[in-house]
């Protein structure tokens, strides 16, 4: 199952790139469930970042690694792939892109996901397009509208 969701934001796409740090990441968690980051090497190749999800009865660990990662004239994009997932999900391929644009930058999270049969798959779908869609008024905020 495929997610995309677009946010024109007002800053250069090289300002936006430097922006999206730890403290955005924490920034952009919605309050459920709560999540504790408990690692943040950064967007680079090779790094890792590691939440656990409180979902009050239980903790699920979420440990994705940054797979690619490329900057050039157009754009930045870096790639998480899920290697420790939370039971509800099978698959999980998460691409952020920071696209150049006319009058700033367009911020494009596109979302591959499976869980771990397909009627979860389906059920996942729109709690994991709020999750997302949240994330839009806060990044108007931090990159300007």
């Amino acid at each position: 199952m495929n997610i995309t969701i677009e946010t024109p934001v007002a800053q250069d796409y090289l300002q936006v790139k430097a922006g999206f740090d730890e403290t955005l990441f924490t920034k952009l968690s919605p309050p459920f469930p709560p999540v504790k980051l408990l690692q943040f090497d950064g967007s680079k190749t090779g790094d890792l970042v590691t939440l656990e999800l409180n979902f009050i009865f239980f903790k699920q660990k979420w440990t994705s690694e940054i797979t690619d990662d490329q900057t050039d004239d157009k754009e930045f994009y870096f790639i998480d792939e899920g290697t420790i997932l939370p039971f509800f999900l099978k698959k999980w391929k998460h691409k952020h892109r920071i696209i150049k644009a006319k009058n700033g930058s367009i911020i494009r999270d596109e979302i591959s996901y499976e869980g771990p049969f397909g009627l979860m798959t389906l059920l996942l779908y729109p709690a994991l397009y709020l999750q997302f869609l949240y994330r839009k008024p806060i990044y108007k905020k931090i990159f300007g509208n």
